[in-house]
Parts: C-alpha cells; structure tokens; sequence
C-alpha cells in the first residue's frame, strides 16, 4: 500500500498563491514551532517570541509571490524572523534595556536534568547573550541553540559560508570572554 507524500513547501507555496488558504495553514503549522524558537534564541522571551514569530507569517503571507520556489523556504523564513528579532533587540536597548528576568528555558548543549540548575544556566546564557552585538548572537543561536549548519546560516544572513565560520569562531571568543566577565573564571557553559 503506497502512501501519498506530504507536499514540498515549494508545493504548499504554490497552491497558496493560487488561493489555497489550507495550503498556507500547513507552511505555518509546519514550521511555527521552529520559527518561534529561532526567536525565542534570539530574544529570550516568549511573548516578544511568539511576537516576532507571528509577524514573520504575516510577512511571508505577503511577500509569497516574490518568493523563488527553486530555494529552500525555511532559509527565507529564518531570515525574516532573525531580521524581526534584531529589530526588536534594537527597539527593547532604544526603550531603555532588556528585561533580564523574562529569560525562560531555552535548549541547553548539555542537556541538564535538574529544571533549577536547567533555569539557572538559561538565564546566565541569555544574559550573556546579549552582550554580543547582533550579528555574532545570531550565528550562536541559530547554530549552537537551533542546530542550523554553516550553510543554511550564510543563507539565513545573507553572506558566505566563511563568513559565517569566522562569525562563530568570534561569537564563541565574545561569549566565553563575556562569560568570564561575568560569572568568573572557570565557570563554563560550552565544553569542547
């Protein structure tokens, strides 16, 4: 017994613009969950998250034609919601800072199994997360929280796949030297 396959997003792309509202129903069930932790890794906060995540879907609804069904639609819709995201750091640090205290569980590398040690270590990740300046907190969440490869990233940022290696090299340098800064010496997050 065959089973029909799923549709390609490609496919689900189309049938949208044709006017099949299921058809985007399904693009956005597919792929919200990941949306919203792409922002979530960037903003630490789960209502400007679903926030941000929401808009991105608003925004690809509207730009659907525009979109090139050769290339991958994750990579487009990960660069709508990183772009989101930084505007909305860049909004948070003009209204007067970041609300340190909105950090919430995101993945953590080594898999924690106490949920205190878990939420404490969160929280120190976020807070030193956002001392990076954008562009290298972006490579750290959407590779070292997200799982997204070099490629896919370059993609994502708009630049080459070396840049995005260097990026990270940096973003790891900024983060431990951060980290340093603030919890001391000795007190590691990311294990080589």
């Amino acid at each position: 017994m065959s089973r029909a396959q799923a549709p390609t997003d490609s496919e689900l792309v189309v049938a949208a613009l044709g006017g099949d509202n299921e058809a985007f129903r399904t693009l956005v069930e597919r792929h919200q969950k990941r949306a919203f932790w792409v922002a979530r890794g960037m903003l630490h906060n789960d209502e400007d998250a679903r926030d941000v995540s929401q808009e991105a879907f608003i925004r690809v609804h509207r730009s659907l034609a525009r979109f090139d069904t050769k290339l991958k639609f994750t990579t487009w819709l990960h660069q709508i919601v990183v772009n989101l995201s930084i505007d909305s750091i860049r909004k948070r640090k003009r209204r007067g800072g970041v609300d340190l205290d909105s950090v919430g569980e995101v993945e953590d590398p080594r898999e924690i199994q106490d949920p205190l040690e878990q939420q404490e270590l969160t929280g120190r990740v976020g807070r030193v997360l956002e001392e990076l300046p954008p562009k290298y907190k972006t490579i750290m969440v959407l590779s070292d929280l997200q799982g997204i490869g070099a490629k896919q990233i370059a993609e994502i940022t708009g630049t080459t796949h070396a840049t995005v290696r260097w990026r990270h090299h940096r973003a790891r340098k900024l983060f431990r030297e951060a980290w340093e800064r603030i919890y001391g010496k000795g007190s590691h997050v990311f294990e080589h």
